[in-house]
């Protein structure tokens, strides 16, 4: 069989429907111009001179913009705290004794709210504990305990520092 080497002919491509032209658009309104921010001109520090002694050289700082080397914002004083805020200096003694049902232990003694002359009552929490909570004193305070403001506790005065506590266990005759 031969082969042929004359062309082909080809059908021509097929017919195409014609595309209507656009319709007339209205003009487009322009859109109004971006601004753009105005460019920031780095401020470039001087190198410092380098000698072969000093320590390898790191890459340079970025460089800030003039804006960011304005002083910091000023630190605003501290407030002082309100006297009500404060915490008040409690000096708190109790005492672990059962002295029967209808008594009552009082404290005397030196400080502020003391006195040897006349006692103070201690406020009951238990059946054997008592309570008192005094204020402050730049000194401390120096007490004993009494049975219904009239038998002292045996022994030798107490003694606590302004601010603190202290348990006692009295003895009385």
């Amino acid at each position: 069989m031969k082969k042929s080497t004359a062309k082909s002919k080809v059908s021509p491509a097929p017919a195409t429907k014609p595309v209507p032209a656009p319709a007339a658009k209205a003009p487009a309104k322009k859109a109004p111009p971006k601004r753009k921010a105005p460019a920031v001109k780095p401020v470039l520090a001087a190198k410092p001179a380098v000698t072969p002694a000093s320590a390898p050289s790191a890459a340079p700082a970025p460089a800030r913009p003039v804006a960011a080397l304005a002083a910091p914002a000023p630190v605003p004083a501290p407030t002082p705290v309100p006297a009500a805020a404060r915490r008040p200096v409690v000096t708190t003694i109790t005492a672990r004794i059962n002295i029967g049902f209808g008594n009552a232990l009082h404290l005397r003694g030196e400080g502020p709210g003391l006195s040897w002359d006349q006692g103070v009552p201690m406020e009951c929490i238990a059946a054997d504990l008592w309570r008192l909570n005094l204020g402050e004193s730049a000194r401390g305070y120096t007490f004993k305990v009494l049975v219904n403001d009239l038998t002292w506790n045996n022994g030798p005065d107490y003694a606590v520092a302004s601010g603190g506590v202290v348990n006692i266990t009295p003895a009385f005759p």
